[in-house]
């Protein structure tokens, strides 16, 4: 549980999904001591916040896709958008 915030930083976000995926299972197990408790929910702050920030640049990343050639937005689509342009 040692890791540190770049670990956290360098793991793909199918990754870091599944280990915030097994923090949880872990916590909600209540089979662990209240120390790796702790320190397990710190590890599954960090891995929600790291998810968080590579769903939010891949919205970033989805709007500028739709942005006209001038780099003025013709239309910007919500991130769950269901007509997905």
């Amino acid at each position: 549980m040692e890791d540190t915030a770049a670990d956290i930083a360098a793991l793909s976000f199918e990754d870091a999904l599944r280990a915030l995926e097994e923090v949880v299972r872990k916590l909600e197990s209540g089979e662990v001591p209240l120390d790796a408790t702790i320190s397990l929910y710190e590890r599954g702050e960090a891995l929600r916040k790291h998810c968080q920030a590579r769903l939010d640049a891949a919205q970033a990343r989805i709007e500028k896709i739709v942005a006209g050639p001038d780099g003025q937005a013709a239309s910007v689509q919500p991130f769950d958008s269901e007509n997905g342009h």
